[in-house]
């Protein structure tokens, strides 16, 4: 009944994955290679997380 005051969890995964992509693009665009990969890693498994939470909820 009141399912829309229920906070959707993976709306803030995905905000952390978009900074992390964005943070990635300015140090490939920096020259830091190494902070890209990792940033990039990063981003790669909040994603993973968001793809396992609305498995669930489907």
């Amino acid at each position: 009944m009141f399912s829309f005051f229920k906070s959707n969890p993976s709306k803030k995964l995905r905000k952390q994955h978009d900074e992390k992509l964005e943070d990635a693009m300015n140090a490939q665009r920096n020259g830091d290679i190494q902070g890209y990969t990792m940033l990039t890693k990063e981003a790669e498994e909040i994603w993973a997380k968001i793809e396992e939470l609305e498995k669930q909820q489907a």
